[in-house]
């Protein structure tokens, strides 16, 4: 067959079946709805399990001067030493932007859009340097972890700042603090 030939052969374009491609598009949607509300149902169901946590503290009217500040990003909580177990009650779970102050009565976690939470100084137990909590994962170091307890959970709550070297800082202001704490409490 020659060149002219094939060119000389009409076919026509092929009909798109537009209800067959619809009835995919719907499904497709149907499919990512049900995902969704699934996601949606499993967070709701994790919320009720955790429904014992107590209520979140709030800042004291006079919590004294700061010993440290900082902003940056909250990435959430966990039950302590289980990086993947997101404690989502009283909106721990939400990530958000956080402003961190630190004074002699504890620590204040101020999160514009999110529920706002207090640490008591003699409820924190620990912080350190990690990679990754609920799902957030970074480079090595480059999360700030503090260990609280709360009611009869300890609790890990991750933190990153807009300048990752202020990280050793609190860390090492934060253990100095517990220490001091723990050594007048007894």
């Amino acid at each position: 067959m020659t060149l002219f030939e094939l060119a000389a052969e009409q076919k026509s374009a092929e009909v798109t079946d537009w209800a067959a491609r619809l009835g995919w598009v719907a499904g497709l949607l149907l499919l990512i709805a049900l995902v969704y509300w699934l996601m949606r149902q499993g967070w709701t169901w994790r919320g009720s399990l955790q429904s014992g946590l107590p209520d979140l503290p709030t800042a004291p009217d006079a919590p004294g001067g700061a010993r440290l500040t900082m902003s940056g990003r909250y990435h959430g909580s966990t039950t302590a030493g289980q990086w993947l177990d997101r404690i989502v009650a009283h909106g721990l779970g939400a990530r958000s932007r956080a402003e961190l102050t630190l004074t002699d009565q504890g620590l204040d976690v101020v999160r514009p859009g999110a529920r706002d939470f207090f640490v008591p100084a003699g409820r924190l137990r620990g912080a350190r340097l990690d990679k990754g909590i609920a799902g957030k994962v970074l480079t090595e170091g480059g999360l700030l972890v503090v260990t609280w307890e709360h009611g009869d959970t300890l609790i890990d709550s991750g933190f990153r700042s807009d300048r990752a070297a202020e990280h050793t800082t609190w860390v090492e202001t934060l253990n100095t603090m517990i220490t001091t704490t723990e050594g007048t409490a007894r």
